[in-house]
């Protein structure tokens, strides 16, 4: 009976066909808490026994000083004005192990944790992106985590030590004109050949889009190998395979740029005409011929959790960090915009996503740092950190308005808000990502029976797949019958973990029933749907919403909980995590609307109308949205916990620095403040701004002569801080680099100054 249905299923496509490229990808890494949303029934002890951790001793030293030392040096404006990094910022960056994290130390490195990587990289990427990725490249893919991995005892030994050193500086060269997501498509060839006693490759290549590679001395080319006389012993065409070339290599041509949107980062292309390279080149030498693309899938399955979201998330940071100071300092109508409500609503959200994805990233890291390398969470946090990045980056800019418009030193929001489109593309462009891969990989492997099933069949093994597909059938069965009782009771079915705050059990009760709604579901679009899945882009990324978001509630969840359930933080919870289920009701609504075929039928006319009117959730309300703008708006202990990682510069520096300064001192100022409101009231003072009343209140002993000191104080700095940069014609015209004088329409700040770390000033 098994048999013959195998090879029916085979021959109609019921399931999925897997080339080499694709299973080298489903094989790479491991199946984390996505595993738990694909079986339908998360188990949340489990999820929130995960670890969540800190910074070791070490790393938080590197964390306090050198990358405030760096930041301090860092000119964002000029940066971006001159598109050149100072020479003395590149020293530093080299002297200081910037470019060593992922190598281990005794080749030299920091080896650091991907937690504390990811800490830094929130910290210096909103900073300046130019400088970040000084920073980023050496530390993601590329030739130190591929060789440390990979490569030849001899190539660590030669290689290593250098790029800790910063003595080579990396990139990797993977896209080209006619591979950008699709990647395993390259047309990068390297053919193998024997000069006298040596074996060699010639390469012949034209890629883009390479990040350093206008500065590069070390590639890492990801080329198809075409080896014709068998010189490697693994077959004609081994397949992709990752080479190391140096510059000045004859042939090889770099240091072309392209001018990226945004901040003005080194990318360029890479091109090479019969490049020869000796065959040792290889990372891990001739045996590795053909690894590549299992290199970049393994190492991809953690590494995509930790760059770019670093980098999103710490823009998502900044603007939760500038927006709630902002909207109190400017005042319309005779008060803070923020109390305004369609100001307040966008704030909120701010703040509870910032949140939500923070505790996601922390979560993720830590998984990595504990063994995991989990493809589906990565490709997760890439895509959904990016692009709500950019959605926060645009509210940031709604709510700054002409301040965000207005370009110059002043602008603290404007170069991520026309950067944010980078971190979107990048890594795989997150429409590809939400549409093929994320669920397309995870229904496979993340599933519990599927990919066996599957395997099974390509190996024609009948009793393997016999008793899979039977447990595939079981678990379709009962979560099917799960699915319905939780949502007829609305989740009170769901078993609850042990040991959470009262108030946040309604959302693992959410959480557990739209989790057996997802997997009811899967099964449904497996089973129906099989091979053709992959076609349907538009259902399969609204398959992906519904598990991203569930990912990053769980984020939020195990944050609160690792943070030791801060009441003052269940605003952010709640907001983030409610904003979250809403997203995935509106996936599921997706789902059953554009279902087709005859189970699709039911879906569209039963199941959608009853999904309408019993919701896994909706956004939050105004009441809530109130409480999560109030946790930025405010200067005090939260503010300043919630963004503990972001850079806050001297307060005399224009934007940012000088924004965090007047919150401060509004914040100093508000008990006198409100006194003189209270003799207002109470017709001891005049009408009018309370601020220019302090002196008479004075006066009339309302107040001290040093509270009226720190109103005006205050007063002073709001009035200076909402003014923008203004330039002369033949400042606003010129063209030549590295010139100073720039009028602002603020006074200008004094140079800056190095921080003095305690360890220095202990040394000195």
């Amino acid at each position: 009976m098994f048999s013959p249905l195998m090879k029916w299923m085979k021959s109609n496509n019921i399931l999925p066909r897997i080339s080499d490229t694709e299973r080298q990808a489903l094989e790479a890494g491991t199946v984390w808490i996505d595993g738990e949303y694909f079986r339908g029934n998360p188990d949340f002890d489990k999820i929130l026994a995960s670890p969540y951790s800190q910074l070791t001793d070490e790393e938080q030293a590197f964390l306090d000083g050198p990358v405030n030392e760096l930041l301090d040096m860092v000119d964002r404006y000029d940066v971006n004005r001159t598109r050149r990094i100072p020479d003395e910022i590149l020293s530093f960056l080299k002297r200081e192990g910037f470019m060593s994290f992922l190598i281990p130390k005794e080749y030299g490195g920091k080896a650091f944790s991907s937690l504390a990587i990811s800490t830094i990289l929130t910290k210096i990427s909103p900073v300046n992106a130019t400088v970040g990725t000084f920073v980023v490249i050496p530390n993601s893919l590329g030739a130190a985590e591929l060789i440390k991995h990979y490569g030849t005892q001899e190539q660590k030994e030669s290689y290593l030590p250098k790029l800790a050193a910063g003595e080579y500086v990396p990139c990797f060269g993977l896209t080209e004109p006619t591979a950008g997501s699709d990647a395993a498509s390259i047309k990068a060839e390297g053919v193998v050949f024997k000069e006298g006693d040596e074996v060699k490759i010639k390469l012949n290549f034209r890629k883009r889009y390479i990040t350093l590679a206008p500065v590069a001395n070390l590639v890492t080319l990801a080329c198809n190998l075409h080896d014709p006389d068998d010189l490697l012993g693994k077959g004609e065409y081994p397949g992709i395979t990752c080479v190391l070339i140096h510059k000045d290599t004859p042939g090889f041509e770099n240091g072309d740029h392209h001018l990226p949107i945004g901040e003005p980062f080194y990318n360029g292309p890479l091109v090479g005409k019969d490049v020869i390279v000796p065959a040792d080149n290889i990372i891990g030498g001739a045996e590795k011929a053909g690894q590549g693309w299992r290199m970049l899938m393994e190492q991809l399955a953690g590494g995509r959790a930790i760059s770019l979201p670093a980098g999103a998330i710490g823009a998502a940071k900044l603007v939760s960090a500038a927006t709630g100071p902002y909207s109190m300092i400017r005042q319309q109508f005779s008060f803070p915009i923020g109390r305004m409500e369609g100001v307040e609503s966008k704030i909120a959200k701010i703040n509870a996503l910032t949140y939500m994805m923070d505790g996601a990233r922390v979560h993720a890291c830590s998984a990595i740092d504990n063994g995991e390398q989990p493809p589906v969470v990565s490709a997760v946090l890439k895509a959904w950190t990016t692009e709500v990045a950019r959605q926060l980056g645009t509210d940031g800019m709604d709510i700054f308005a002409g301040a965000g418009v207005m370009q110059g030193p002043n602008n603290i929001l404007g170069p991520g808000y026309t950067s944010a489109a980078v971190g979107v593309t990048v890594e795989g462009a997150n429409i590809m990502t939400r549409t093929l891969i994320t669920f397309g990989q995870g229904a496979t492997r993340c599933h519990p029976y599927a990919l066996n099933v599957v395997n099974a069949a390509e190996a024609d093994d009948v009793e393997a797949f016999r008793s899979n597909l039977l447990a595939w059938f079981g678990h379709f069965f009962a979560t099917t019958g799960r699915s319905l009782v939780r949502s007829v009771t609305r989740g009170w079915s769901v078993p609850m973990p042990q040991d959470v705050h009262g108030a946040t059990k309604v959302h693992y009760r959410r959480l557990g029933w739209a989790a057996s709604r997802f997997s009811m579901l899967t099964n449904i679009a497996m089973f129906a749907l099989g091979g053709k899945l992959k076609a349907r882009g538009n259902l399969t990324g609204r398959y992906a919403d519904a598990l991203a978001w569930m990912i990053l509630a769980s984020g939020a969840l195990r944050r609160f909980e690792a943070e030791g359930a801060r009441r003052d933080d269940l605003p952010l919870l709640h907001y983030s995590v409610q904003y979250a289920m809403a997203q995935v009701q509106e996936a599921f609504e997706g789902i059953y609307a554009n279902f087709d075929g005859p189970v699709g039928a039911a879906l569209r006319v039963l199941g959608l109308w009853w999904v309408r009117i019993n919701p896994v959730g909706s956004l939050p309300d105004d009441a809530l949205s109130h409480k999560a703008a109030l946790t930025t708006q405010t200067y005090g202990e939260q503010y300043k916990r919630l963004h503990d990682g972001v850079y806050f510069p001297p307060a005399d520096q224009p934007g940012f620095g000088r924004l965090v300064n007047t919150f401060r001192l509004m914040a100093d100022a508000e008990p006198a403040l409100q006194k003189v409101v209270m003799a207002q009231k109470a017709n001891k003072l005049p009408r009018g701004e309370p601020e220019l009343m302090a002196p008479e209140a004075a006066k009339a002993d309302i107040i001290s002569r040093d509270e009226a000191n720190r109103i005006a104080a205050a007063y002073e700095a709001r009035l200076l801080n909402i003014e923008v940069d203004v330039f002369t014609p033949e400042q606003y015209f010129e063209t030549s680099k590295g010139q100073n004088g720039i009028y602002f329409g603020v006074p200008p700040a004094a140079p800056k100054k190095a921080r003095v770390t305690k360890a220095k000033a202990e040394a000195a």
